[in-house]
Protein backbone atom coordinates (compact mmCIF):
# COMPACT_ATOMS: atom_id res chain seq x y z
CA UNK A 1 0.00 0.00 0.00
CA UNK A 2 1.42 3.42 -0.97
CA UNK A 3 1.72 6.45 1.29
CA UNK A 4 -1.05 8.15 -0.69
CA UNK A 5 -3.37 5.21 -0.06
CA UNK A 6 -2.47 5.32 3.65
CA UNK A 7 -3.47 8.96 3.82
CA UNK A 8 -6.76 8.46 1.98
CA UNK A 9 -8.80 7.06 4.93
CA UNK A 10 -7.47 9.81 7.20
CA UNK A 11 -8.51 12.44 4.67
CA UNK A 12 -11.96 10.86 4.37
CA UNK A 13 -12.34 10.84 8.14
CA UNK A 14 -11.26 14.48 8.33
CA UNK A 15 -13.72 15.38 5.55
CA UNK A 16 -16.45 13.53 7.45
CA UNK A 17 -15.68 15.44 10.64
CA UNK A 18 -15.72 18.74 8.79
CA UNK A 19 -19.02 17.85 7.12
CA UNK A 20 -20.46 16.92 10.51
CA UNK A 21 -19.22 20.18 11.97
CA UNK A 22 -20.83 22.12 9.11
CA UNK A 23 -24.13 20.35 9.67
CA UNK A 24 -23.98 20.98 13.42
CA UNK A 25 -23.14 24.65 12.90
CA UNK A 26 -26.01 25.05 10.43
CA UNK A 27 -28.49 23.35 12.76
CA UNK A 28 -27.53 25.24 15.90
CA UNK A 29 -27.28 28.56 14.04
CA UNK A 30 -30.75 27.99 12.56
CA UNK A 31 -32.21 27.32 16.00
CA UNK A 32 -30.42 30.33 17.49
CA UNK A 33 -31.46 32.73 14.74
CA UNK A 34 -34.91 31.52 13.76
CA UNK A 35 -36.41 29.36 16.51
CA UNK A 36 -35.29 31.15 19.68
CA UNK A 37 -37.13 34.45 19.00
CA UNK A 38 -40.31 32.51 18.25
CA UNK A 39 -39.96 30.26 21.33
CA UNK A 40 -39.64 33.35 23.49
CA UNK A 41 -42.34 35.28 21.64
CA UNK A 42 -44.97 34.56 24.27
CA UNK A 43 -42.69 35.49 27.15
CA UNK A 44 -42.99 39.05 28.47
CA UNK A 45 -39.87 40.85 27.34
CA UNK A 46 -38.10 44.11 27.94
CA UNK A 47 -34.88 45.86 26.92
CA UNK A 48 -32.73 43.58 29.09
CA UNK A 49 -34.34 40.41 27.71
CA UNK A 50 -33.83 41.59 24.14
CA UNK A 51 -30.23 42.53 24.85
CA UNK A 52 -29.43 39.16 26.44
CA UNK A 53 -31.17 37.28 23.62
CA UNK A 54 -29.21 39.22 21.00
CA UNK A 55 -25.90 38.53 22.74
CA UNK A 56 -26.80 34.84 23.02
CA UNK A 57 -27.45 34.60 19.28
CA UNK A 58 -24.33 36.59 18.36
CA UNK A 59 -22.00 34.52 20.52
CA UNK A 60 -23.55 31.21 19.40
CA UNK A 61 -23.25 31.99 15.68
CA UNK A 62 -19.79 33.59 15.87
CA UNK A 63 -18.21 30.87 18.00
CA UNK A 64 -19.78 28.02 16.04
CA UNK A 65 -18.38 29.43 12.81
CA UNK A 66 -15.07 30.08 14.56
CA UNK A 67 -14.92 26.44 15.65
CA UNK A 68 -15.67 25.35 12.09
CA UNK A 69 -12.78 27.47 10.85
CA UNK A 70 -10.47 25.81 13.39
CA UNK A 71 -11.55 22.43 11.97
CA UNK A 72 -10.57 23.79 8.54
CA UNK A 73 -7.17 24.90 9.92
CA UNK A 74 -8.10 28.57 9.82
CA UNK A 75 -7.84 31.17 12.60
CA UNK A 76 -11.12 31.30 14.56
CA UNK A 77 -11.31 35.04 13.97
CA UNK A 78 -12.23 34.34 10.33
CA UNK A 79 -15.36 32.48 11.38
CA UNK A 80 -16.22 35.07 14.01
CA UNK A 81 -16.03 37.85 11.42
CA UNK A 82 -18.21 35.83 9.05
CA UNK A 83 -20.66 35.29 11.92
CA UNK A 84 -21.06 39.03 12.32
CA UNK A 85 -21.64 39.41 8.59
CA UNK A 86 -24.22 36.61 8.56
CA UNK A 87 -26.27 38.44 11.20
CA UNK A 88 -26.07 41.74 9.32
CA UNK A 89 -28.36 43.30 6.74
CA UNK A 90 -26.42 41.75 3.86
CA UNK A 91 -27.37 38.14 4.78
CA UNK A 92 -29.94 37.76 7.57
CA UNK A 93 -31.53 41.09 6.68
CA UNK A 94 -31.82 40.04 3.05
CA UNK A 95 -33.21 36.52 3.57
CA UNK A 96 -35.18 36.98 6.81
CA UNK A 97 -35.70 40.69 7.47
CA UNK A 98 -38.53 40.02 9.95
CA UNK A 99 -36.35 37.77 12.07
CA UNK A 100 -33.55 40.31 12.07
CA UNK A 101 -35.88 43.14 13.11
CA UNK A 102 -37.24 40.98 15.90
CA UNK A 103 -33.79 40.00 17.13
CA UNK A 104 -32.02 43.33 16.70
CA UNK A 105 -34.36 46.31 17.16
CA UNK A 106 -32.71 49.75 17.30
CA UNK A 107 -32.49 49.88 21.12
CA UNK A 108 -30.82 46.45 21.23
CA UNK A 109 -28.40 47.41 18.44
CA UNK A 110 -27.46 50.52 20.41
CA UNK A 111 -26.76 48.46 23.55
CA UNK A 112 -24.76 45.89 21.59
CA UNK A 113 -22.76 48.68 19.95
CA UNK A 114 -21.90 50.25 23.32
CA UNK A 115 -20.79 46.87 24.68
CA UNK A 116 -18.78 46.27 21.51
CA UNK A 117 -16.92 49.54 22.09
CA UNK A 118 -15.96 48.30 25.54
CA UNK A 119 -14.60 45.15 23.92
CA UNK A 120 -12.63 47.25 21.46
CA UNK A 121 -11.14 49.33 24.29
CA UNK A 122 -10.01 46.23 26.20
CA UNK A 123 -8.56 44.68 23.05
CA UNK A 124 -6.63 47.82 22.10
CA UNK A 125 -5.32 48.16 25.65
CA UNK A 126 -3.94 44.62 25.45
CA UNK A 127 -2.52 45.43 22.01
CA UNK A 128 -0.63 48.38 23.47
CA UNK A 129 0.85 46.16 26.17
CA UNK A 130 1.72 43.46 23.63
CA UNK A 131 3.33 45.96 21.26
CA UNK A 132 6.19 46.80 23.62
CA UNK A 133 6.76 43.22 24.76
CA UNK A 134 6.73 41.93 21.15
CA UNK A 135 9.21 44.49 19.94
CA UNK A 136 11.98 44.44 22.50
CA UNK A 137 15.51 45.07 21.36
CA UNK A 138 14.83 43.46 18.01
CA UNK A 139 12.62 46.33 17.00
CA UNK A 140 15.76 48.41 16.42
CA UNK A 141 17.36 46.02 13.97
CA UNK A 142 17.86 46.82 10.32
CA UNK A 143 15.91 43.76 9.21
CA UNK A 144 12.77 44.75 11.10
CA UNK A 145 12.96 48.27 9.69
CA UNK A 146 13.27 47.03 6.11
CA UNK A 147 10.35 44.61 6.51
CA UNK A 148 8.18 47.37 7.99
CA UNK A 149 9.20 49.83 5.28
CA UNK A 150 8.58 47.46 2.41
CA UNK A 151 5.52 45.76 3.87
CA UNK A 152 3.94 49.10 4.74
CA UNK A 153 4.88 51.43 1.91
CA UNK A 154 4.10 49.20 -1.08
CA UNK A 155 0.50 48.27 -0.12
CA UNK A 156 -0.03 51.81 1.18
CA UNK A 157 0.92 53.40 -2.13
CA UNK A 158 -1.05 50.80 -4.04
CA UNK A 159 -4.07 51.39 -1.81
CA UNK A 160 -3.91 55.15 -2.35
CA UNK A 161 -3.81 54.62 -6.13
CA UNK A 162 -6.71 52.17 -6.08
CA UNK A 163 -8.75 54.46 -3.83
CA UNK A 164 -8.09 57.41 -6.14
CA UNK A 165 -9.19 55.34 -9.14
CA UNK A 166 -12.35 54.13 -7.40
CA UNK A 167 -13.07 57.08 -5.10
CA UNK A 168 -16.57 57.56 -6.56
CA UNK A 169 -17.41 54.01 -5.39
CA UNK A 170 -15.55 54.01 -2.06
CA UNK A 171 -15.74 57.52 -0.61
CA UNK A 172 -17.84 58.18 2.46
CA UNK A 173 -19.44 61.46 3.43
CA UNK A 174 -16.77 62.50 5.93
CA UNK A 175 -13.24 63.83 5.79
CA UNK A 176 -11.49 65.20 2.73
CA UNK A 177 -10.25 63.54 -0.42
CA UNK A 178 -6.74 63.40 1.04
CA UNK A 179 -7.81 61.78 4.34
CA UNK A 180 -9.99 59.24 2.52
CA UNK A 181 -7.13 58.23 0.22
CA UNK A 182 -4.61 58.04 3.06
CA UNK A 183 -7.03 56.01 5.16
CA UNK A 184 -7.59 53.46 2.41
CA UNK A 185 -3.87 53.07 1.84
CA UNK A 186 -3.37 52.68 5.57
CA UNK A 187 -6.07 49.99 5.71
CA UNK A 188 -4.25 47.92 3.08
CA UNK A 189 -0.91 48.15 4.91
CA UNK A 190 -2.11 46.65 8.23
CA UNK A 191 -0.75 43.42 9.70
CA UNK A 192 -2.66 41.93 12.64
CA UNK A 193 -0.21 41.32 15.50
CA UNK A 194 -2.54 39.05 17.56
CA UNK A 195 -3.51 36.87 14.60
CA UNK A 196 0.13 36.68 13.50
CA UNK A 197 1.19 35.52 16.96
CA UNK A 198 -1.53 32.84 17.00
CA UNK A 199 -0.64 31.72 13.48
CA UNK A 200 3.02 31.38 14.41
CA UNK A 201 2.07 29.04 17.23
CA UNK A 202 0.02 26.90 14.83
CA UNK A 203 2.94 26.78 12.38
CA UNK A 204 5.57 26.14 15.11
CA UNK A 205 7.32 29.42 14.28
CA UNK A 206 7.00 31.12 17.67
CA UNK A 207 10.44 32.01 19.02
CA UNK A 208 12.25 31.25 15.75
CA UNK A 209 14.31 33.96 14.01
CA UNK A 210 11.64 34.30 11.30
CA UNK A 211 8.87 34.42 13.88
CA UNK A 212 10.64 37.04 15.99
CA UNK A 213 11.41 39.15 12.92
CA UNK A 214 7.84 39.24 11.63
CA UNK A 215 6.34 39.69 15.10
CA UNK A 216 8.59 42.69 15.80
CA UNK A 217 7.82 44.11 12.34
CA UNK A 218 4.08 43.74 12.94
CA UNK A 219 4.44 45.42 16.34
CA UNK A 220 6.33 48.39 14.92
CA UNK A 221 3.97 48.57 11.94
CA UNK A 222 0.93 48.65 14.21
CA UNK A 223 2.45 51.46 16.24
CA UNK A 224 3.06 53.52 13.09
CA UNK A 225 -0.45 52.72 11.85
CA UNK A 226 -2.04 54.22 14.94
CA UNK A 227 0.17 57.30 14.81
CA UNK A 228 -0.87 57.98 11.21
CA UNK A 229 -4.49 57.16 12.01
CA UNK A 230 -4.47 59.85 14.72
CA UNK A 231 -3.65 62.45 12.06
CA UNK A 232 -6.17 61.03 9.59
CA UNK A 233 -8.98 61.05 12.16
CA UNK A 234 -8.06 64.55 13.28
CA UNK A 235 -8.11 65.81 9.70
CA UNK A 236 -11.28 63.88 8.93
CA UNK A 237 -13.23 65.06 11.96
CA UNK A 238 -11.89 68.60 12.39
CA UNK A 239 -11.62 69.66 8.79
CA UNK A 240 -10.02 73.03 9.54
CA UNK A 241 -6.27 73.22 9.85
CA UNK A 242 -6.38 75.01 13.21
CA UNK A 243 -8.61 72.28 14.67
CA UNK A 244 -6.29 69.61 13.37
CA UNK A 245 -3.26 71.35 14.87
CA UNK A 246 -4.99 71.63 18.25
CA UNK A 247 -5.95 67.95 18.26
CA UNK A 248 -2.50 66.87 17.03
CA UNK A 249 -0.71 69.06 19.59
CA UNK A 250 -2.93 67.77 22.42
CA UNK A 251 -2.34 64.19 21.34
CA UNK A 252 1.43 64.81 21.17
CA UNK A 253 1.47 66.30 24.68
CA UNK A 254 -0.55 63.34 25.98
CA UNK A 255 1.86 60.91 24.30
CA UNK A 256 5.00 62.58 25.69
CA UNK A 257 3.61 63.02 29.21
CA UNK A 258 2.34 59.44 29.24
CA UNK A 259 5.53 57.74 28.08
CA UNK A 260 8.07 60.06 29.70
CA UNK A 261 6.43 60.69 33.08
CA UNK A 262 3.35 58.56 33.76
CA UNK A 263 4.82 55.28 32.56
CA UNK A 264 7.68 55.27 35.15
CA UNK A 265 5.22 56.29 37.89
CA UNK A 266 2.80 53.52 36.96
CA UNK A 267 5.67 51.02 36.76
CA UNK A 268 6.69 51.81 40.36
CA UNK A 269 3.05 51.64 41.48
CA UNK A 270 2.57 48.26 39.83
CA UNK A 271 5.72 46.87 41.48
CA UNK A 272 4.51 48.04 44.91
CA UNK A 273 1.08 46.54 44.36
CA UNK A 274 2.60 43.23 43.27
CA UNK A 275 4.63 43.06 46.49
CA UNK A 276 1.52 42.95 48.69
CA UNK A 277 -1.41 40.54 48.73
CA UNK A 278 -3.96 43.36 48.95
CA UNK A 279 -2.11 45.25 46.23
CA UNK A 280 -2.34 42.29 43.86
CA UNK A 281 -6.07 42.36 44.48
CA UNK A 282 -6.13 45.98 43.22
CA UNK A 283 -3.87 45.45 40.20
CA UNK A 284 -6.52 44.35 37.67
CA UNK A 285 -8.95 47.15 38.60
CA UNK A 286 -6.09 49.64 38.21
CA UNK A 287 -5.26 48.37 34.72
CA UNK A 288 -8.87 48.48 33.53
CA UNK A 289 -9.38 51.93 35.07
CA UNK A 290 -6.34 53.31 33.25
CA UNK A 291 -7.55 51.80 29.96
CA UNK A 292 -10.99 53.40 30.32
CA UNK A 293 -9.51 56.72 31.46
CA UNK A 294 -7.23 56.94 28.43
CA UNK A 295 -10.08 55.96 26.12
CA UNK A 296 -12.27 58.70 27.58
CA UNK A 297 -9.44 61.24 27.33
CA UNK A 298 -8.84 60.71 23.62
CA UNK A 299 -12.59 60.73 23.00
CA UNK A 300 -12.79 64.16 24.69
CA UNK A 301 -9.93 65.64 22.64
CA UNK A 302 -11.49 64.43 19.38
CA UNK A 303 -9.80 61.09 18.73
CA UNK A 304 -11.22 57.58 18.76
CA UNK A 305 -11.27 55.96 22.23
CA UNK A 306 -9.46 52.92 20.82
CA UNK A 307 -6.39 55.10 20.26
CA UNK A 308 -6.42 56.16 23.91
CA UNK A 309 -6.76 52.57 25.09
CA UNK A 310 -3.80 51.60 22.89
CA UNK A 311 -1.71 54.38 24.45
CA UNK A 312 -2.80 53.30 27.92
CA UNK A 313 -1.55 49.81 27.17
CA UNK A 314 1.85 51.21 26.18
CA UNK A 315 1.98 53.20 29.41
CA UNK A 316 1.26 50.10 31.50
CA UNK A 317 3.52 47.78 29.53
CA UNK A 318 5.56 45.40 31.62
CA UNK A 319 6.15 41.75 32.37
CA UNK A 320 5.53 39.91 35.62
CA UNK A 321 3.51 36.88 36.73
CA UNK A 322 0.64 39.11 37.90
CA UNK A 323 0.57 41.11 34.67
CA UNK A 324 0.72 37.98 32.55
CA UNK A 325 -2.18 36.54 34.53
CA UNK A 326 -4.18 39.71 33.90
CA UNK A 327 -3.37 39.59 30.18
CA UNK A 328 -4.51 35.98 29.95
CA UNK A 329 -7.77 36.60 31.80
CA UNK A 330 -8.61 39.82 29.96
CA UNK A 331 -7.67 38.35 26.59
CA UNK A 332 -9.81 35.27 27.17
CA UNK A 333 -12.87 37.26 28.21
CA UNK A 334 -12.48 39.76 25.37
CA UNK A 335 -12.05 37.09 22.69
CA UNK A 336 -14.91 34.94 24.00
CA UNK A 337 -17.48 37.64 24.75
CA UNK A 338 -16.51 41.17 23.75
CA UNK A 339 -14.73 40.92 20.39
CA UNK A 340 -17.47 38.82 18.69
CA UNK A 341 -19.87 41.61 19.66
CA UNK A 342 -17.54 44.09 17.97
CA UNK A 343 -17.42 42.01 14.78
CA UNK A 344 -21.18 41.65 14.83
CA UNK A 345 -21.72 45.36 15.46
CA UNK A 346 -19.82 46.19 12.26
CA UNK A 347 -21.75 43.60 10.26
CA UNK A 348 -25.10 44.67 11.71
CA UNK A 349 -24.64 48.41 11.17
CA UNK A 350 -22.59 48.73 7.99
CA UNK A 351 -24.47 47.74 4.82
CA UNK A 352 -22.10 44.89 3.95
CA UNK A 353 -23.14 42.72 1.02
CA UNK A 354 -22.12 41.51 -2.42
CA UNK A 355 -20.76 44.11 -4.84
CA UNK A 356 -23.80 43.57 -7.06
CA UNK A 357 -24.03 43.30 -10.80
CA UNK A 358 -21.82 46.26 -11.64
CA UNK A 359 -18.62 45.23 -13.41
CA UNK A 360 -16.83 48.26 -11.96
CA UNK A 361 -17.59 47.11 -8.41
CA UNK A 362 -16.19 43.63 -9.07
CA UNK A 363 -13.10 45.00 -10.83
CA UNK A 364 -12.41 47.32 -7.92
CA UNK A 365 -12.76 44.45 -5.44
CA UNK A 366 -10.33 42.34 -7.49
CA UNK A 367 -7.89 45.26 -7.67
CA UNK A 368 -7.98 45.77 -3.89
CA UNK A 369 -7.38 42.07 -3.26
CA UNK A 370 -4.44 41.99 -5.67
CA UNK A 371 -2.85 45.19 -4.36
CA UNK A 372 -3.28 44.18 -0.71
CA UNK A 373 -1.89 40.65 -1.11
CA UNK A 374 0.86 41.27 -3.64
CA UNK A 375 1.88 44.58 -2.09
CA UNK A 376 2.31 43.05 1.35
CA UNK A 377 4.04 39.84 0.17
CA UNK A 378 6.37 41.58 -2.28
CA UNK A 379 7.02 44.58 -0.04
CA UNK A 380 7.68 42.72 3.22
CA UNK A 381 9.40 39.86 1.40
CA UNK A 382 11.57 42.29 -0.53
CA UNK A 383 12.53 44.06 2.69
CA UNK A 384 13.46 40.74 4.28
CA UNK A 385 15.53 39.84 1.21
CA UNK A 386 17.39 43.16 1.39
CA UNK A 387 18.04 42.43 5.06
CA UNK A 388 19.95 39.31 4.01
CA UNK A 389 17.40 36.54 4.43
CA UNK A 390 17.45 33.69 1.89
CA UNK A 391 14.80 33.87 -0.82
CA UNK A 392 12.67 31.12 0.76
CA UNK A 393 12.73 32.80 4.18
CA UNK A 394 11.97 36.20 2.64
CA UNK A 395 8.93 34.71 0.87
CA UNK A 396 7.67 33.23 4.11
CA UNK A 397 8.17 36.58 5.88
CA UNK A 398 6.06 38.28 3.20
CA UNK A 399 3.32 35.67 3.50
CA UNK A 400 3.20 35.97 7.30
CA UNK A 401 2.89 39.75 7.14
CA UNK A 402 -0.14 39.39 4.84
CA UNK A 403 -2.52 38.34 7.65
CA UNK A 404 -4.76 41.18 8.83
CA UNK A 405 -7.56 39.83 11.00
CA UNK A 406 -8.75 41.69 14.07
CA UNK A 407 -6.60 44.82 13.73
CA UNK A 408 -7.93 45.43 10.24
CA UNK A 409 -11.51 45.21 11.52
CA UNK A 410 -10.73 47.86 14.12
CA UNK A 411 -9.31 50.18 11.45
CA UNK A 412 -12.32 49.54 9.18
CA UNK A 413 -14.72 50.32 12.01
CA UNK A 414 -12.98 53.64 12.71
CA UNK A 415 -13.03 54.60 9.04
CA UNK A 416 -16.72 53.76 8.79
CA UNK A 417 -17.53 55.71 11.97
CA UNK A 418 -15.82 58.85 10.68
CA UNK A 419 -17.29 58.56 7.18
CA UNK A 420 -13.96 57.94 5.42
CA UNK A 421 -15.46 54.98 3.53
CA UNK A 422 -19.01 54.11 2.53
CA UNK A 423 -20.86 50.80 2.81
CA UNK A 424 -19.26 49.39 -0.32
CA UNK A 425 -15.84 50.43 0.98
CA UNK A 426 -16.53 48.49 4.17
CA UNK A 427 -17.54 45.47 2.07
CA UNK A 428 -14.34 45.62 0.02
CA UNK A 429 -12.08 45.93 3.05
CA UNK A 430 -13.87 43.19 5.01
CA UNK A 431 -13.64 40.78 2.06
CA UNK A 432 -9.96 41.67 1.67
CA UNK A 433 -9.44 41.01 5.39
CA UNK A 434 -11.09 37.61 5.24
CA UNK A 435 -9.31 36.49 2.08
CA UNK A 436 -5.79 37.57 3.08
CA UNK A 437 -6.14 36.20 6.62
CA UNK A 438 -7.60 32.89 5.42
CA UNK A 439 -4.89 32.39 2.78
CA UNK A 440 -1.91 33.02 5.06
CA UNK A 441 -1.91 29.63 6.78
CA UNK A 442 -2.47 27.50 3.64
CA UNK A 443 0.13 29.51 1.73
CA UNK A 444 2.71 28.97 4.47
CA UNK A 445 1.98 25.22 4.56
CA UNK A 446 2.24 25.00 0.77
CA UNK A 447 5.63 26.76 0.79
CA UNK A 448 6.87 24.44 3.55
CA UNK A 449 5.59 21.39 1.67
CA UNK A 450 7.16 22.35 -1.65
CA UNK A 451 10.42 23.50 -0.04
CA UNK A 452 10.42 26.85 -1.79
Amino acid sequence: MTATEDRAPAKRRQAGRVAGAVAAVAAVAAVAVFAMPRLLGAVPSGPLTGFLLAITVILAVCHLLGTLCVALRQPPVVGEIIGGLVLGPGVLGAFAPGVREELFPPDVLSAVGATAQLGLIVFMFLMGRELRSAGGAGIRTRGVGLVVLGGGSLPFLGGVCVAWWGQSLLAGDGGTTLTRLVFFGLALSVTALPVLARLQEDLSLAGTPLGSLTLAAAALGDGLTWLVLILVVALGSGGQLENVLVVAATALVLLVVSLAFLRPLFARLVRRLEARALGRRLLSPLLITVALAYAATTQVIGLHPAIGAFLGGMVLAGDSPALRRFDEQAHEFSTIVLLPLFFASIGMVAPIGLPGGSLAHWLLLAAVLAVAALGKVLGAGGGARLAGLPASEALRAGLLMNCRGVTELVVIGIGWQYGLINGYGVTVLVVMTLVTTALTGPAMRWVAKTGR
